[in-house]
């Protein structure tokens, strides 16, 4: 393939989530050849720690769809493989911000457990629509425990935005219909998205890819990981990321904007001048890659000079909470906030925690010990900590 015919291509982002051990990064492996857990404690322990990347293209031959370069090429897919854990459940809300679409995988062995319920709510906070549903390990149950299992999940999702979402049984370890699972990918719409607006470029990872001892000439600038929302980029733009760096002053944090320019933009193993908003994209920056290692801008925005919104330390949100708490195998209803308390919010790719200051009907007013960059409308999930975990207890929208 060309690289104008890849660029030319419908781009999707699709979230992989599910509980832990349910096989999503061994599915992600087969559909791309890539395994997302590189960091290397994810590769000891087994488990996904941080959000995890890859991308394919789906061939279609004569209706067969597959991913081995068969066929006419039809869509360009981005992959972000979030975390299963119960403790990790910040950086799976930050995965969630950045996505289209989702696959929900449930292992059939084990069914429905408290961290699937957890990130399927997170889902339908984040407003995911197209949701499809990977009932795996199917070759290791009876075929009256899938019949069994199926229905389980038909019931869990009746009278939600999945009710009428494909349940596929696939083994990944196998690679028992893999296929079926590429036509559904290929089936979902893709979203209407606005080129004319100014950019809006959400950082999701951000990090240093020089090896130790790289000589001074080769060294390449910090890197950007993220979706572009709306608008466009062009490698030599001029771009303004905030909140941007911490920087620790009189015993106190407070946050600088940051000012660089575009060096090189990649998507997927190409490299491209102009990008527009669809697939997951990295960013060479002139910025020091020192500012960039270990995540340090992840949770900020980025656009062209002039174009961002203030810094918020304060923050009005329209909160609407779920009926009980998610993530645990007993039923807790959720109780009302009360001023004083602490909550964290995502926003973005943001993680925050903030002190609800402020209570009139289901309007919330906090003050963040983190910053933001909020615009008016964009969603936000609230989660509490119960017993020492952050639970997801509901969500809701920036207000002004």
């Amino acid at each position: 393939m060309t690289k104008e015919s890849v660029k030319e291509l419908p781009e999707l982002n699709i979230g992989v989530v599910g509980h832990i051990d349910h096989g999503k990064t061994t599915l992600l492996s087969k559909l791309t050849g890539k395994f997302t857990d590189t960091h290397s404690e994810e590769l000891k322990r087994g488990i996904t720690i941080k959000l995890g990347y890859a991308e394919m293209i789906i061939y279609d031959d004569n209706g067969n769809f597959n991913n081995e370069k068969i066929g006419k090429p039809v869509r360009y897919i981005s992959f972000i493989d979030s975390p299963g854990h119960e403790m990790l459940m910040a950086t799976m809300l930050s995965g969630a911000a950045i996505i289209d679409s989702a696959i929900l995988v449930i292992a059939a062995n084990e069914g429905i457990k408290p961290q699937t319920k957890e990130h399927f709510m997170a889902l339908q906070a984040k407003k995911i629509k197209n949701i499809i549903i990977v009932q795996n390990k199917i070759d290791l149950v009876s075929k009256e425990k899938a019949l069994e299992n199926y229905k389980e999940i038909k019931e869990f999702v009746k009278g939600t935005t999945a009710e009428n979402s494909p349940v596929i049984p696939i083994s990944a370890q196998q690679g028992v219909n893999i296929g079926k699972l590429l036509k559904a990918l290929w089936e979902i719409p893709i979203p209407e998205r606005d080129k004319t607006k100014k950019p809006i470029f959400i950082i999701a990872r951000s990090f240093d890819i020089n090896r130790p001892g790289t000589e001074i000439k080769n060294i390449h600038g910090g890197i950007l990981g993220g979706i572009l929302k709306e608008g466009n980029l062009k490698v030599g733009e001029e771009i303004e990321i905030k909140p941007g760096i911490a920087i620790k002053r009189n015993n106190q944090y407070i946050h600088e904007p940051v000012t660089t320019k575009i060096i090189s933009i990649q998507k997927g193993d190409l490299k491209v001048n102009e990008v527009f908003p669809g697939a997951s994209i990295s960013i060479e920056t002139e910025l020091d890659p020192f500012m960039t290692k270990t995540d340090s801008l992840t949770g900020s925005v980025a656009s062209t000079k002039g174009n961002l919104p203030d810094i918020m330390s304060k923050v009005k949100i329209k909160a609407e909470l779920f009926k009980e708490v998610l993530g645990k195998e007993t039923k807790d209803k959720v109780t009302e906030l009360k001023t004083k308390e602490m909550l964290m919010l995502s926003v973005n790719t943001t993680i925050t925690v903030g002190t609800v200051e402020k209570i009139s009907g289901d309007i919330v007013e906090m003050n963040l010990n983190i910053p933001i960059i909020g615009i008016t409308k964009d969603n936000v999930g609230i989660a509490r900590n119960i017993n020492g975990h952050w639970r997801l207890i509901g969500f809701g929208e920036i207000v002004r």
